[in-house]
């Protein structure tokens, strides 16, 4: 008998880079810039105009193709060579998975990565990112504990690529 568990995941991490910095690497195709779980990311052939639609090939081999249904549009303003303003409010990319080459023991997810600017306290100008995970009902706890994992090291890498710019 299958343990019940949660079907969602929420990770966290403060990333000491101003947001600006960090959310110009969260479009899909550009993942395998920083994730270091993935081999190449790329721009599927043939989907619709309206459909953004990525290919993730892991570096187990794995495929996945996750289909972009939210990315908010933000406006960069330099005033000067050191401070950036953002002028969007919210800073997100929601994606789900539509396929994958291996049968996936879930129906269905839908991830967000979302950015916040740190505004005051010990890490004003550094940068607060969010990556959750909803899951369909049927994902296990073995599911939910990996993509807790994922996102953890995700986000380390996130940071290990900014801290490089």
């Amino acid at each position: 008998m299958p343990i019940p568990t949660s079907t969602s995941v929420q990770e966290s991490a403060v990333i000491e880079a101003h947001s600006s910095d960090v959310w110009h690497l969260i479009k899909l195709p550009e993942f395998s810039k920083w994730w270091s779980k993935l081999d190449k990311s790329e721009w599927v052939k043939g989907a619709s105009a309206e459909t953004d639609i990525v290919k993730w090939t892991f570096k187990d081999g794995t495929e996945l193709q996750v289909k972009q249904e939210e990315h908010s549009v933000s406006a960069y303003t330099r005033k000067t060579n050191i401070d950036h303003h953002l002028e969007s409010i919210d800073h997100y990319v929601t994606y789900s998975v539509i396929s994958s080459d291996l049968a996936l023991s879930y129906t269905s997810m839908v991830s967000t990565l979302r950015v916040y600017p740190v505004t005051s306290g010990n890490h004003a100008g550094h940068t607060y990112v969010t990556w959750t995970a909803n899951f369909s009902s049927d994902a296990d706890a073995g599911v939910i504990e990996d993509a807790k994992f994922k996102r953890r090291e995700g986000l380390a890498d996130l940071a290990k690529a900014v801290a490089k710019k």
